[in-house]
């Protein structure tokens, strides 16, 4: 059965859609079968991902509305092992077009019962916002990966985010847990990225991914090529870190 991972964190800039996109690519290039589902109207894990968002005839947006199945908005990207669910700024009005919509809570969940058991791993990239679509994705994953920006306010808002993760497992989804935490744009020149580091350490309660994701100038560069930096820089430091935490990832397998 395949294991759900939302990629959650409400504050924007913290490297959500990079890890997304990579962990993605990783956990494909390490032979499991991905389906990577994007929530969030920007559409970038799926530009990411080299596939047009302005090109769709359907996204996860027509699915949420129920005109269309699942199969029909799946999308084979041009890496192996990896499929996407895209989106696009329609998504953007999601929130009003279902308001209402009983249950609407769980429509990604009903949805992805049909197709779960094809993967290894069900990756879903959250909006930066504690909204519906994020909702949505929590009440279908199995666990919640933090990504963490290695910078002064980095603990702002993550207690309101736990709190969230708290509520979901209570009224939504009893087997919500969390994944864990990834430190990503780490500088290793600052000692102000060590701070932080130690910092959430000491504060939180949870699993803390020993991979540290650098900032990394091919990381930055390989989404505006549409391709993740294992394919873009397969010898970038920036590659070497997300393949090192998708076997992270993997080992964490229950």
């Amino acid at each position: 059965m395949g294991r759900i991972i939302a990629i959650a964190n409400q504050k924007g800039g913290v490297g959500k859609t990079t890890t997304a996109i990579n962990l993605s690519a990783c956990l494909a290039e390490a032979g499991k079968k991905v389906l990577t589902i994007d929530t969030d109207p920007q559409g970038n894990t799926t530009s990411g991902l080299g596939v047009d968002k302005n090109e769709l005839e359907n996204t996860i947006y027509e699915l949420l509305l129920d005109e269309c199945t699942i199969n029909q908005c799946l999308v084979k990207t041009d890496i192996d092992n990896l499929w996407l669910i895209p989106s696009n700024v329609n998504l953007a009005g999601a929130e009003i077009d279902l308001l209402d919509v009983k249950d609407k809570q769980y429509i990604l969940r009903n949805s992805l019962d049909y197709i779960k058991d094809d993967y290894d791993f069900i990756l879903i990239d959250c909006p930066p916002s504690l909204n519906m679509l994020t909702v949505n994705a929590m009440a279908t994953a199995d666990t919640i990966l933090v990504p963490i920006q290695c910078e002064y306010y980095a603990l702002e808002g993550l207690s309101q985010l736990l709190n969230t993760i708290d509520l979901v497992h209570e009224r939504l989804n009893e087997h919500l847990t969390m994944e864990g935490v990834v430190f990503t744009m780490y500088d290793a020149r600052t000692n102000l990225s060590l701070q932080v580091v130690e910092n959430v350490k000491k504060n939180l309660n949870t699993t803390i991914y020993k991979t540290i994701i650098p900032r990394n100038v091919r990381l930055a560069e390989a989404p505006s090529h549409g391709l993740p930096i294992n394919i873009y820089d397969p010898k970038s430091v920036g590659a070497e870190s997300y393949r090192n935490l998708a076997q992270e990832v993997i080992n964490r397998e229950v």
